[in-house]
């Protein structure tokens, strides 16, 4: 059995598959990223989805693709975490980015992939090796366009009275805007970057109104030129994304990319089922 995982910080989705890519099951655990998370709340989110507890003996394999794994140092401490809890089990680590261009990017094929989820990240891929020119430095400094940056934005224009009443209004049912709720959820609890992002489904939901069109597109051109533009040849590859962020905004991105000279490639709101080909013909 083969477990395949596409983890974001607010999410992960798993599927077991068998040599032949028959799908045994597929299941969904909170997020796994080790930048925000400990050993003991990573376990404890694994442990909470009986299939996989049922399972943990029998896995053959993990293939675990995640926001937070970047660095050396974070595959290494995610994988000996998995290592004590799928203990047959061979345990390969990567970044989230390498799902998506695995979903997205044909064979062999040149592109620029993307990220626009709870947090962001942009990767050239040239047919064979990923290769990053920003090294994120998390939701905190970096994530521009992403769903927790978003968030951020929303509710600063929210505090500082710079959001249209109508929509304060619609705000206001829709979140809890206590400030002592804020507080504990940005500063005492696990995922403040996760939290972050759910206020981007208003944004999402209010995109064609003028307040909400002008934070997307500074968003979206601010992700274009500190991300994609780092790229020489940002002009002649496909640039793809996966994400709920660039997924439900696909048209949005589409009027940037035409005033940049962008070619917007394709648009996955998750990688996952891309993942079952690649492995499927990949043993």
């Amino acid at each position: 059995m083969r477990l395949l995982v596409d983890s974001g910080s607010t999410k992960a989705d798993w599927i077991a598959i068998d040599d032949y890519g028959k799908v045994l099951f597929t299941t969904q655990t909170l997020g796994l990223n080790p930048e925000v998370l400990n050993k003991a709340e990573i376990l404890e989110r694994v442990n909470d989805r009986f299939d996989l507890m049922q399972n943990k003996d029998i896995a053959t394999h993990l293939f675990f693709y995640g926001a937070g794994c970047g660095t050396d140092r974070m595959k290494k401490n995610l994988s000996e975490i998995f290592h004590e809890y799928f203990t047959k089990a061979t345990i390969i680590v990567e970044e989230d980015t390498y799902a998506a261009v695995y979903a997205t990017t044909p064979k062999d094929e040149k592109a620029i992939v993307c990220i626009l989820g709870t947090g962001s990240n942009c990767s050239y891929f040239d047919g064979t090796v990923l290769h990053q020119k920003v090294q994120s430095l998390g939701y905190i400094v970096m994530d521009d366009c992403s769903g927790n940056v978003f968030g951020k934005e929303l509710i600063r224009k929210y505090y500082f009275n710079k959001m249209p009443q109508e929509l304060a209004v619609e705000f206001e049912k829709e979140y809890n805007l206590e400030p002592d709720y804020l507080k504990a959820k940005l500063y005492k609890e696990p995922n403040p970057n996760a939290h972050l992002a759910t206020f981007a489904k208003f944004l999402i939901q209010n995109k064609d109104t003028k307040f909400c069109q002008k934070i997307i597109r500074r968003g979206m051109k601010s992700f274009v030129k500190n991300y994609i533009q780092q790229y020489d040849n940002c002009y002649e590859v496909p640039v793809h994304f996966v994400g709920s962020i660039a997924f439900y905004l696909k048209d949005e991105l589409e009027v940037v990319f035409n005033k940049y000279g962008l070619q917007l490639g394709n648009v996955l709101r998750r990688p996952i089922d891309g993942l079952i080909a690649h492995h499927s013909e990949n043993k």
